[in-house]
């Protein structure tokens, strides 16, 4: 969707009766399309600013160093175009390879007509704005006036400006700019300010006024940021901001905004890993970085502005001498996941037992995530000038460099299934055999044969598996037991073995939910029977818990809680349509009257539940969401729901005794305090935390009651509560839940 920005800001110094009668939805084609056949393409309109304010502003920032094209080659993309003459007195000023994209036909070809003759090499195209058909890493410039600030529109989904900032995140190439033009009201700034923190560097400029609009008129601001390396997080740069001081509210609320923003990037930054450019290295700031110096490991980024396509995150490694000589003097691993790399960097393992492991001398590993979606030889040619730089030896151009992929460890890979989601983006489907499967398969499974996992797996994310499930060709008849069967004691409990009647996904495969690979999932059952027991919860009137969870994935978390704990009521929400489909159809997900979908935007969910009557409240609300940008410095959950906005929604959610369960990764300690902060600031006493995947990320726990605080005896005695109310349940699964259990402990205050 390209909505025309041009109209709807005109609302401010333009009369009504230039848009539409009944307007109403900046996003409806059909509204644009009937506005801009009644006003015919010699019809042209500019709100915000027009060319004499902004020319000397958007040269400057089109001005890229000598390594780039020149201004006629730099590659340009006008999102949301409309009917502006912006596009035209760009190419008038030098700068001809401009792509126009809007999602009404009607003003499409009204503007090809109109600039046909004189300005032949412009391209026009009928294309949504945040479904945008062009390839990866394609464009110096993404200029936007006014196309984000229609989408933010506050009775618009706001989902709409996210998907649009990703896309246009993933249209630019190394260094390149986006560049925006906005009237910077709240809820449009602080999206901004979330989406381009880690890897850009962002600066805001005030837009000078025409001459006769006085000060009564809203001023227009130019959001720039430049695309840069992943691992850095800088401040946000105000330039001219002494020229509107005098302006009232709109600027005095973005002035402190832009405080709030900086003071939460200068606690992101504390503790970020020193990455340094090919050209630090060079300089010798490592030592002779062409000579081997065993154990040393280099964190760095390869890529240039205006040279590559992209910028790479990437881990230089130098092993010790073996007794046998290694394979190869210099090798270099890519590893498709940036979520993989990032639990490289937070391990504890010795850098350099990695080269070791690929016998290699010297290993480079380079990171590639979403953005990198080329094909691996263009890849390659991106990149091979920047690593034959960096072989262990004074003559370069003769060391044999030899490239591999990582394979994540699985001998056979078989696409299921390939969808894709207007609002998640790629998502695919498959099935796996892994070299070395995990220890704890049921002994249902017979292991003398391959063990298959299924694997969903979002393109937008940098998650490597978002859900992994056990398949298996045995159907099961257990059935679940009836709620009734299971209250009559009066205590919540769990059921060993109790898979559903319909297991089936597609083909002729079962997905087995009794089994959970995820620690995080385990973790979360372990929480929620320990603090349920703690808080001695019960269902002796007959009322099952209300658990809410936020994110279905594949949706084994819900189908296993249905299985293993009974006296729950589940509601998931989830904001994809698509993503409920695939879990229906390739997962043997099922609803029934104790499992319930909502698709809608969680913070709406959690609000209403939030400001609704006591018989609506949450006695467990989990988050089961990645992170969709690696920008903001988390693996997961979304950076808005670890806001206090978001915290303060949750808690009033719960209920008297209500439970709250995130699930928490980053590999910034900056972030992951400032993240504690705002949980203790919220929750206050009551909060616990339990480390999971070798201690990368982990489960917070938190009460919505701060009294009594719960200590660690406590925490001892509700283990011990737990062991006696599964002492009478058998196998491997109350074992790990038991076990679990133990490792959950107060979070310490920062």
């Amino acid at each position: 969707m390209a909505e025309n920005g041009e109209q709807q800001g005109e609302q401010c110094v333009r009369t009504e009766k230039e848009l539409p009668v009944l307007f109403g939805d900046f996003t409806s084609k059909e509204s644009w399309d009937h506005f801009f056949a009644a006003r015919g393409a010699g019809d042209f309109s500019e709100w915000y600013a027009d060319w004499p304010q902004l020319r000397t502003l958007l040269r400057n920032h089109l001005s890229f160093p000598p390594s780039a094209p020149p201004p006629e080659e730099l590659t340009i993309l006008v999102p949301a175009c409309g009917n502006s003459r912006l596009s035209e007195h760009l190419y008038d000023d030098g700068f001809r390879n401009i792509i126009n994209v809007d999602f009404s036909r009607e003003v499409i070809s009204a503007m090809m007509r109109r600039n046909l003759r004189d300005r032949p090499e412009m391209r026009w195209r009928v294309m949504d704005m945040t479904d945008m058909q062009l390839s990866n890493g394609a464009f110096e410039a993404i200029i936007d006036k006014g196309g984000l600030d229609a989408l933010m529109e506050p009775d618009i989904d706001p989902r709409l400006g996210t998907i649009y900032l990703s896309e246009a995140k993933r249209l630019l190439k190394a260094g390149g700019k986006y560049i925006c033009l906005t009237l910077a009201e709240s809820h449009v700034v602080g999206l901004l300010f979330r989406k381009f923190r880690f890897g850009w560097k962002v600066s805001l400029h005030a837009v000078a006024q025409e001459p006769s609009s006085g000060t009564t008129k809203q001023r227009a601001f130019l959001f720039v940021a430049e695309k840069y390396i992943l691992t850095v997080i800088s401040q946000i740069s105000f330039i001219d901001e002494y020229s509107v001081e005098p302006h009232g509210n709109q600027v005095r609320e973005l002035f402190e905004a832009l405080e709030r923003e900086n003071t939460v990037r200068a606690e992101y930054s504390n503790g970020t890993y020193t990455c340094y450019s090919l050209k630090d290295l060079k300089q010798g700031v490592q030592g002779n970085i062409g000579v081997l110096v065993p154990g040393r490991g280099i964190n760095l980024f390869l890529g240039e502005t205006g040279v590559s396509r992209f910028f790479y995150s990437c881990l230089l490694l130098d092993a010790h001498p073996l007794a046998r000589p290694f394979s190869d003097q210099y090798r270099v691993l890519f590893i498709h996941s940036m979520q993989m790399f990032q639990r490289l960097l937070a391990s504890n393992v010795r850098p350099w037992v990695l080269a070791v492991g690929q016998s290699a001398a010297r290993l480079l590993i380079v990171a590639l995530d979403a953005n990198h979606n080329v094909s691996p030889i263009e890849i390659v040619n991106d990149i091979f000038r920047f690593i034959e730089q960096l072989a262990p030896r004074d003559d370069i151009k003769k060391v044999k460099v030899k490239v591999t992929h990582a394979d994540e460890g699985y001998k056979q890979q078989k696409i299921v299934s390939k969808v894709t989601s207007t609002l998640s983006g790629p998502i695919a489907i498959d099935d796996v055999i892994y070299f070395n499967p995990p220890g704890d398969i049921p002994n249902t499974h017979d292991k003398s044969k391959d063990i298959i996992f299924r694997r969903l797996r979002f393109g937008r994310t940098e998650a490597f598996a978002q859900s992994e499930a056990l398949l298996s060709t045995q159907v099961q008849n257990k059935k679940v037991p009836a709620a009734s069967e299971t209250l009559k004691k009066g205590k919540l409990r769990m059921v060993e073995s109790q898979p559903s009647d319909s297991q089936a996904s597609s083909g002729d495969t079962n997905v087995d939910h009794e089994y959970l690979r995820s620690g995080h999932d385990k973790g979360k059952i372990s929480g929620l029977l320990l603090f349920s027991i703690h808080s001695k919860r019960t269902t002796s009137a007959g009322r099952l818990v209300k658990t809410v969870i936020i994110g279905l994935g594949a949706g084994l978390l819900p189908m296993s809680l249905r299985n293993y704990v009974p006296t729950l009521k589940i509601e998931v929400v989830e904001s994809d349509p698509v993503v409920l489909n695939v879990a229906k159809e390739y997962f043997g997900f099922e609803e029934d009257d104790c499992l319930k979908v909502h698709i809608t935007d969680a913070m709406k969910f959690v609000k209403e539940r939030a400001e609704g009557h006591n018989s609506s409240k949450i006695d467990v609300l989990i988050i089961e969401v990645d992170s969709s940008d690696s920008s903001s410095g988390l693996i997961c959950p979304e950076a808005e729901l670890v806001e206090e906005p978001f915290l303060l929604a949750a808690k009033d959610s719960l209920s008297d005794k209500g439970l709250f369960i995130l699930m928490f990764a980053t590999c910034y300690p900056g972030v992951r305090a400032a993240a504690y902060s705002k949980l203790q600031t919220v929750f206050s006493s009551n909060l616990f935390i339990m480390h999971v995947d070798k201690g990368f990320s982990e489960l917070i726990f938190a009460l919505k009651k701060d009294s009594p605080v719960i200590g660690e005896e406590e925490l001892a005695q509700a283990c011990e509560a737990l062991r006696r109310s599964l002492e009478h349940n058998k196998g491997e699964w109350v074992k790990r839940a038991l076990d679990d259990s133990k490792k959950i402990e107060p979070l310490r205050k920062s």
